[in-house]
């Protein structure tokens, strides 16, 4: 019994002392710039390119000049993709980018 009337006091309470502190919320301030060195280089962003061939569309994803992603969509049909996942230059095809697991992959050194 002292249980639910402690609850019941604690949700009559809680409002009131949450509208009183309503006044005191303060605006969160902006977030800094970040420090030197650290800007985004234009050349690591992907660069998307839309082709028109017939009825269908080929959007080609390249990063740093290499194509690594090619998103076919048929006029009539489900979009497929086709990729290269290990950077050989040979594309394997995908029925979606969410089929299955996939664990991160990232080229930590390249020469």
């Amino acid at each position: 019994m002292r249980n639910v009337l402690a609850a019941l006091l604690f949700c009559i309470v809680l409002p009131a002392v949450a509208a009183e502190r309503a006044g005191v919320l303060q605006p969160i301030p902006d977030p800094p710039s970040p420090p030197p060195g650290f800007e985004l280089d234009p050349a690591l962003e992907p660069q998307v390119t839309i082709i028109k061939r017939g009825s269908d569309t080929v959007e080609e994803y390249r990063v740093g000049g290499k194509l690594y992603m090619l998103k076919v969509t048929p006029a009539h049909g489900v979009p497929y993709y086709l990729i290269d996942e290990k950077g050989d230059g040979r594309m394997t095809r995908q029925e979606g980018l969410d089929s299955g697991i996939r664990p991160p992959m990232w080229t930590i050194h390249s020469w």
